[in-house]
């Protein structure tokens, strides 16, 4: 189809792009001026290992860029997903004006001009049936106004106020005359009105009683005038030629000129009008969740614990004087000292950091040293070290460090130990420091004695005081800025090492402890800080400077100073930079018991590093300098102890390691006594003689490979032969080598202790086995598969921290090693060592290294055929492997576990791959070999197993292997052929089965979830019409509307999600929320996807979810729920037309209604059963929970025997699955009847509307021809559902469920399954937003319903018009129109409404003027409801729609009468009366004004009857809204109410259809109370409005009958239309009404009138359902004869007449 995909106008939608992936290389970003690995290092570098280290530390990034990677997430992570839409606009609704607010009700009403007058005036009982006595009048304040279209009202109150509504009204036209009437009271006078009743009122006085019937008579001759020249003109003109020419309809449109413009201009303007995407209205939309999110993945870089900056300003001890010759200069110390600074930890046990050495006297102090002394201590000539020399002098006297610290907690002591030039014993040298007094003489004595020492011993350091402080105050590591530096305390020459500092400091928060110490009197002042991000000009531990350096003294260098990081993984990061550090520790020299020397007391250890034992060799320069020395120097002295033959030391010495060490390589400590004492003056042979060498021993740094560290005990020896390292032990008493002397017959004596920060060496000795075997073999080219097998086996034996550590360079050694295998059992192994990494690496959650390694290090090797393999190829062929059911399931585990690394690199290989040998521009079947898709296919189907049996016993790892299966499919879309990867979706999908547990579902929609999110998946589908033969116009287009297997072969994903959902849907309830919100997401993503945002684009995406009308349809009865919201708050306000709705129609008899809509005090204990889902609901356990309230004529109907036995009709249905045989014991056969959960039923819905608003109306109409009859009922059913569903409830309703929601949430038993339908807040913001979200939802809904209602009534016109528009199909499309009116609409939604209604009107007017008028009258009572609407602009609406219905109506009888519209306004008009929904008031009165002007002002009808007539009709609205007043005092009792009824009723006697309406009404009532026995009276009446003759055959059921009889002789069916089929439903309804109400022996009299029927059409199915039932009915006779288990009431009715009260008393007796 290559032509047809090229010639499409949509082909971007249709193709792949072309550069969909690219690699690249970043660079590596560092701190650095330049690259910390040593510019000869790679050169020097010998072994693999190191250099393997030094190219990861070199390497830049190698990354694969995805063009279109943005669009692969959810929707909520689209590039350009706005996180607020456009600001919403703001919709009127009628629900949230304030219920008590009400416009100025007087004024409304009233016309400017008129005669007005008001007054108080007794009000006599307006009931004439009673006669009126003084003790009945009421006094009352009485307004008369004149209503908009001319007539008069006299309005009553209880006081003045007449702004608020009028207690009741006495409308003037329908008033007869005024007269006097004293008989009752004086000053009375009498209204008589049209239909023989009369008002009473009485004035206070004589005059006022003449004013009031004066100014009645001149309104009442008004009034009559203005009728006769009505009458007039309708004689006139009745047969004048003009009117008959200006019937035709176009003349008639000038009123209403909209309907001229066709329709249609109204619709498209309703499109184009600023529309809201449905989606953004979304509650899910709305959420933010970022769980989807994956981590941002960042390259990896150097990390560091919590930084202190350390600055050290001052040392001074109170023993000061000048130090100059000529006594010139400051006042100093007197003599030199010199301070190392180091943190310790308490915790641990340990000093955890390097030594920061500070030289802090000032300039003329320093010059006591000579410079000789230091020259010498220093040597000279040139080493290998990288410190340039114009840094040599900067770096020269350091004031601040930097320490990190890893984990911060209040144990850890910053330490600074004091030390000064050699001179005697640390006692009598702190001696005169610790004295306070005369120091000016003291000051003196040891300035002398210092000059001394500083010019013979200057390079002689001795132990002198330290003193330390707390860094943090918690461990979070907060800096503890106040703490100061302890007192200094003396040092103790027994007590120096590093392990006797830690003992002090444990006991140093114990004052009785320190107090003991001795103290040297001075101050260390040091300051620390905390270090800022932008922190500046310091240079490393290796003295690297950083980026923002300047080389200019004035500013000071900042040192960062080595931390020793415990060795665990937890704190251990893959190194990034070149450090390569030795520091060394001489511990303790025995030398108490040496024989060998004669003096070795003072003893002074010099220590070197040398890389050779020849004669002449000089040590190497890399050794870190002390302050004021040069940066590296060849040897290092440890401070001097006097007089101590043991000594103990606590230097520390810092070393640069060469890059490649070799065996020669060694430590060389050479030993000196040092004379102290100058006391032989004169004798200048002995004066040089400072130090005597007495001894010398060496370490050699390499064993097996790796750097000797930790303690060691070595010999000394007395000589230093050439060759002394060669020298070796060969048994007893012999040996190989030089001669050596040993001291002390060769016993160790010596204690060093050493410890390596390196990242080019490791102290890991299967590491360094590994590496050194790969070296030999070229990476396991030329290896022997069992050797290579063992060295990696004993890898598994790593230390975490070093794997950690070297995380890189081991995995691409490893990864290479797989490439090069010769040998299948190498691969598993390298695979194997691969998982255990990376399972270490998670379990220490460092799972972050692993996405930085993949995203940023890892490289394939270059492939060349001949030699090396595919990293992906082999991979996948030893991941088949180790999944194999035979392999160690505790390997394969840690594999499905992490999978995710392992797909990752899977995917990187195949993109470098593809990219590096130009493979791309291959086709995409010809990209990898075969045996790779073999391999890839094995992995898919050896995978799947685990994933669907392993779930139970290792949910963690089948849920990881599966996501990252999804991840790993979705890419392959990019490298590989579709089709073969669409065969592995169809592999995976096919293990799973329809009635799977829970998690299997979870799984599979997390799978196809994954997989549709690929960023082209909307081409992966072909969204493009596949027809037979050449498709030439969209008309003939093979568009799918349901789910054929064509169509999933042509769009495979979609018609593979829409068949998951669609058996989902078959599944319980947490399966289909899962399944419905991965499809209602994946529709969300396209419609936000700025690459579709076109609505050519939308449509064409609609095409491929067409399906879903299908899946609906198949679904209506479930979806088809219309009472909204666990909290219904306005119970049953849908008029009982509805009732029916609610269930599937065959149930009716078979479920009692539940009565769970209202939210009674008790709520019944299965309400939240029916939310949940987890009752069915239609339990049949709470048949009707009302019932049981009043127990007089209502039923014992909770005895279980009969309750249970309701006629089972269609059985089969009624027991809807219950939910404890779920359906995996089913097979995907059954079909399901539960209803859904609300939340579901509205993201289906969501998804149903956003297609019907994307797809092209083409395609609409392609749709609707398809369908059969019953797909478009259904069709219909699910918008109104949709209406239903999507309904506004108003801002205090919400608020009121937020409160509710908030309430259940604390009840502990409501578990987290509850989820209801929104993320309600309570916060008055909350509430805000949520009310406008949903506000433009329903607005929304609304005008996407109506757009597709217009076209259908457009398209397909003749059909609705059959049988003149009664047909099931158009009561269908009428019942979606009504339900408009029957909802909360905005204003917005309701003009649009109202246009549309008129243009139904228009287009079908034999609907509504012909045949059965129940559509008339249903259209006619919800205007009614709007002409009392309180926004004004909506009554205005109304009224013209009210009266354009009537001037159709007129036009459509050739200009004779509306009689159909005149009849059906009034039965409205008594049907709200009677639902008492408070019509009445000056609103209505006010839009009853509207439809009388409108007529008077319509010229084309001027001189016809009409405006009479539709004057009449209003006069006759306003008598019946006089008579019913009443109701409304009684609305609460509803006896007292049902008689009122009664009695209205009786006076319609002469209106067949009125009484009927006033029946019906009170039939409500009973319902509503639960009154069955009565209802059942009432069907019975109504019924015998059907035919005369019947009334004889109901004698039998009630005597009432007659009655009823009499009434009916004296009048004609007016505009009724009842035939035989209307009759059949309302017996059946008495029938049923029977059996609710226990009187089961009447069902046979009613059934003898069915069944002649039923025989005449030959009706068998019914006949024996009608005789099954009978047969029930009377073995439920005998049954409670025999029981006694039934309450009948009797009752009477009493009235009392006479002056004692005016009101009705009821007793109810058994």
């Amino acid at each position: 189809r290559k032509t047809q995909i090229l010639n499409d106008a949509l082909r971007e939608m249709l193709l792949f792009p072309y550069d969909d992936f690219q690699t690249a290389l970043l660079k590596r970003q560092s701190r650095y001026i330049h690259s910390t690995v040593p510019e000869n290092a790679e050169k020097e570098a010998q072994s693999l290992f190191v250099t393997e280290c030094i190219r990861t530390y070199n390497s830049d990034w190698h990354v694969v860029n995805y063009k279109y990677e943005d669009y692969s997430a959810e929707f909520r992570q689209l590039p350009n997903k706005v996180t607020k839409p456009e600001k919403l606009p703001v919709h009127l609704y009628e629900v949230d004006e304030e219920a008590d607010k009400d416009e100025d009700a007087a004024s409304l009403g009233s016309q400017k001009g008129g005669i007005t007058k008001q007054g108080w005036l007794y009000k006599g009982n307006m009931n004439s049936a009673i006669s009126v006595t003084m003790r009945s009048f009421k006094r009352r304040f009485f307004h008369l106004i004149q209503l908009g279209d001319g007539s008069y009202n006299l309005n009553f109150y209880k006081d003045e106020k007449i702004s608020k509504e009028p207690k009741g009204s006495i409308f003037l036209d329908s008033c007869m005359g005024v007269v006097q009437n004293n008989k009752v009271r004086r000053f009375a006078f009498e209204l008589k009105m049209q239909d023989k009743s009369s008002y009473l009122l009485a004035a206070d006085s004589e005059l006022e009683m003449e004013e009031w019937i004066n100014t009645l008579n001149k309104i009442l001759q008004l009034n009559f005038e203005a009728a006769m020249q009505e009458k007039r003109n309708g004689e006139s003109h009745e047969d004048d030629e003009q009117s008959k020419m200006e019937s035709s309809s176009s003349s008639f449109d000038s009123y209403f000129p909209e309907i001229t413009k066709s329709t249609r201009e109204a619709e498209i303007k309703l499109k184009s009008e600023s529309r809201v995407k449905l989606f953004a209205l979304d509650p899910d939309a709305q959420k933010l969740d970022f769980s989807g999110i994956e981590p941002e993945v960042k390259p990896f870089e150097e990390k560091f614990g919590k930084k202190i900056l350390v600055k050290c300003n001052d040392l001074s001890f109170n023993l000061q004087s000048c130090v100059a010759e000529n006594e010139e200069g400051p006042t100093t110390n007197v003599e030199p000292f010199f301070v190392t600074l180091s943190l310790f930890d308490i915790k641990i046990n340990r000093k955890i950091s390097a030594d920061f050495h500070v030289d802090l006297n000032h300039n003329s102090v320093r010059h006591m040293i000579s410079s000789a002394a230091q020259q010498m201590m220093n040597g000279s000539g040139d080493g290998s070290h990288r410190i340039q020399d114009t840094y040599e002098t900067i770096l020269q006297y350091p004031k601040q460090g930097i320490f990190s610290v890893t984990c911060p907690h209040p144990d850890i002591f910053l330490v600074a130990r004091i030390e000064k030039v050699l001179q005697g014993s640390i006692t009598h040298c702190a001696e005169p420091y610790m004295k306070s007094s005369d120091s000016a003489k003291v000051a003196q004595k040891v300035l002398k004695n210092a000059k001394q020492a500083c010019q013979r011993l200057g390079q002689y350091r001795m132990p002198f005081a330290w003193a330390a402080r707390t860094l943090f105050k918690d461990a979070s590591g907060m800096l503890d800025k106040n703490a100061r530096f302890s007192p200094l305390f003396r040092q103790d020459s027994n007590k120096l090492s590093n392990e006797d500092m830690l003992k002090l400091l444990a006991d140093f928060r114990k004052p009785e402890k320190m107090a003991k110490l001795p103290v040297i009197l001075g101050n260390l002042d040091v300051t620390i800080d905390n270090v800022s991000p932008d922190f500046s000009n310091y240079v490393n531990s290796s003295y690297i400077p950083m980026k923002q350096f300047e080389s200019s003294t004035k500013t000071p260098i900042t040192f960062e100073i080595e931390e020793f990081v415990p060795c665990i993984p937890k704190h251990t990061q893959p190194f990034t930079i070149y450090n390569n550090h030795l520091y060394v520790y001489p511990k303790h020299l025995k030398y108490d018991s040496q024989k060998s020397f004669a003096k070795a007391r003072n003893i002074a250890v010099c220590i070197e590093f040398k890389d050779s034992d020849e004669e002449d060799s000089l040590p190497l320069k890399c050794i870190y300098g002390r302050p004021g020395g040069p940066v590296f120097t060849r040897s290092a002295f440890a401070a001097v102890l006097h007089h101590h033959q043991n000594p103990e030391f606590y230097d520390e010495i810092k070393i640069e390691l060469p890059t490649q060490l070799h065996e020669k390589h060694h430590l060389l400590f050479t030993f000196y006594h040092v004379s102290c004492d100058n006391s032989s003056k004169g004798s200048t042979k002995k004066k040089d003689v400072v130090e005597t060498q007495v001894g010398y021993s060496w370490l050699p740094l390499i064993k097996d490979g790796r750097v000797v560290t930790n303690d060691q005990h070595i010999p000394v020896s007395a000589n230093l032969p050439s060759g002394y390292l060669s020298y070796q032990e060969v048994g007893v008493g012999k040996h190989s080598g030089p001669e050596i002397k040993w001291v002390d017959g060769g016993k160790q004596l010596l204690k060093i202790s050493t410890h390596l920060v390196s990242t080019v060496y490791t102290q890991d000795q299967h590491l360094h086995n590994f590496f050194q075997y790969c070296q030999k073999t070229e990476s396991g080219a030329r290896a022997l598969g069992t050797e290579l097998v063992k060295y990696l086996k004993s890898l598994h034996a790593m230390e975490g921290h070093v794997m950690i550590a070297f995380l890189p360079t081991v995995l691409n050694q490893l990864f290479r090693v797989l490439t090069r295998a010769t040998q299948e059992e190498v691969a598993v192994n390298v695979t194997r060592v691969i998982i255990h990494i990376v399972a270490q690496c998670h379990e220490e959650g460092l799972d972050s290294y692993l996405r930085s390694y993949v995203k940023y290090a890892y490289k394939a090797e270059p492939y060349v055929a001949s030699e090396y393999k595919t990293v992906h190829e082999e991979l996948t062929k030893s991941m088949t492997t180790i999944l194999k059911p035979s392999a160690d399931f505790l390997t394969s585990n840690k594999l499905l576990k992490y999978s995710w690394f392992f797909f990752e690199v899977l995917i990187k290989s195949m993109a470098q791959h593809l990219i590096e040998n130009s493979k791309v521009k291959l086709l995409r079947n010809q990209r990898f070999s075969a045996s790779f898709h073999h391999a890839v296919e094995t992995v898919v189907n050896m995978l799947m197993p685990h994933i669907t049996q392993k779930y139970r016993d290792n949910p963690e790892a089948s849920k990881n292997a599966n996501h990252s299966l999804a991840a790993f499919i979705k890419r392959c879309f990019t490298f590989m052929d579709r089709g073969f990867v669409f065969k592995q979706i169809n592999n995976y999908i096919s293990c799973f089965a329809p009635g799977d547990p829970k998690t299997l579902f979870e799984f599979k929609f997390e799978f196809l979830r994954v997989v549709c999110n690929h960023e082209h998946y909307i081409p992966l589908n072909l969204p493009m019409p596949f027809g037979k033969g050449r498709v030439q116009r969209y008309q003939d287009l093979q568009l799918d509307y349901s789910l054929t297997d064509e169509f999933c072969k042509n769009h495979f994903l979609v018609g593979l999600l829409l068949r998951e959902v669609g058996n989902a849907l078959q599944e319980f309830r947490e399966v289909r929320q899962i399944a419905i919100s991965v499809l209602k997401n994946l529709m969300i993503k396209h419609s936000f996807d700025d690459r579709y945002a076109s609505r050519v684009h939308q449509a064409r995406i609609a095409t491929m979810y067409l399906p879903l009308f299908g899946l609906l349809i198949e679904n209506v009865q479930r979806i088809n729920v219309k009472d909204v919201s666990p909290f219904p708050v306005n119970p049953s306000s849908n008029s009982a037309k509805d009732d029916g709705l609610n269930l599937p129609t065959a149930n009716q008899l078979v479920t009692p209604q539940k009565t769970v809509n209202t939210l009674d005090n008790n709520l019944p204990k299965d309400l939240f059963g029916v939310i949940s889902g987890i009752a069915s609901p239609y339990t049949t356990s709470t048949p009707n929970i009302n019932c049981v309230r009043n127990a007089d004529s209502r039923g014992s109907l909770i005895s279980t025997d009969s309750g249970n036995s309701l006629p089972e009709r269609h059985s089969d249905k009624s027991n809807s699955l219950d939910k404890n045989q779920q359906s995996s014991t089913l097979g995907s056969s059954v079909v399901r009847y539960d209803k859904l959960d609300q939340a579901e039923i509205k993201s289906l819905l969501m998804c149903f509307l956003h297609i019907l608003r994307s797809m092209s109306e083409d395609a609409l109409f392609t749709y609707w021809n398809k369908a059969t009859k019953s797909e478009l009922m259904d069709f219909f059913t699910i918008t109104e559902v949709c209406l239903h569903q999507f309904q506004y409830m108003g801002k205090r309703y919400i608020a009121r469920t937020g409160m509710m929601h908030a309430r259940l949430q604390q009840l502990s038993s409501l578990d987290n399954s509850l989820t209801f339908n929104h993320s309600y807040g309570h916060s008055d913001a909350d509430v805000l937003h949520q009310s406008l979200l949903e506000a433009n939802t329903a607005t929304e809904v609304c005008l996407t319903i109506l757009d597709t209602l217009s076209l259908f009534t457009m398209a397909f016109k003749n059909q609705l018009l059959t049988d003149h528009g009664h047909n099931p199909l158009m009561k269908k499309v009428f019942d979606v129109y009504l339900c408009f009116l029957q909802k909360n609409q905005s204003e917005t939604a309701l003009k649009n409404v109202f246009i549309a209604l008129r243009a139904l009107i228009f287009k079908f007017p034999s609907t509504f003027y012909e045949g059965r008028a129940d559509m008339c009258s249903a259209l006619c009572y919800e205007i009614l409801k709007y002409c009392n609407s309180k926004l004004s602009s909506i009554r205005t609406e109304a009224s013209q729609l009210l009266y354009f219905l009537m001037r159709n109506n007129f036009d459509y009888t050739g200009k004779k009468s509306f009689v159909r519209t005149h009849l059906q306004v009034i039965i409205s008009v008594s049907q709200l009366i009677a639902d008492v929904v408070g019509i009445g008031g000056t609103r209505f009165q006010q839009s009853l004004s509207i439809i009388n002007n409108c007529a008077n002002h319509d010229k084309i009808i001027k001189h016809t009857t009409f405006p009479s007539d539709v004057k009449d009709l209003t006069k006759r609205i306003r008598t019946v809204l006089m008579a019913t007043a009443q109701m409304k005092e009684h609305e609460n009792d509803p006896e007292m109410l049902v008689d009122l009824q009664y009695s209205l009723a009786k006076s319609y006697a002469s209106t067949p259809e009125l009484r009927k309406t006033w029946l019906d009404s009170m039939a409500r009532i009973h319902v509503k109370n639960g009154d069955l026995s009565e209802l059942n009276f009432l069907e019975i009446e109504n019924t015998l409005w059907m035919f005369r003759q019947g009334c004889i055959a109901f004698r039998v059921i009630t005597p009432n009958i007659d009655e009823e009889a009499s009434m009916m002789e004296d009048v004609g069916m007016q505009d009724v239309h009842f035939n035989e089929d209307v009759l059949m439903e309302l017996l059946e309804q008495c029938a049923d009404g029977l059996w609710k109400a226990e009187r089961y022996e009447l069902i046979a009299d009613i059934y003898k009138l069915i069944i002649p029927i039923y025989e005449k059409r030959r009706d068998f199915e019914r006949l024996a359902h009608l005789y099954d039932t009978l047969h029930r009915a009377y073995s439920k006779v005998t049954e409670v004869m025999h029981t006694g288990k039934r309450l009948l009431g009797t009752y009477f009715r009493v009235a009392f007449f006479g002056q004692v009260s005016i009101t009705y008393h009821y007793c109810s007796m058994q």
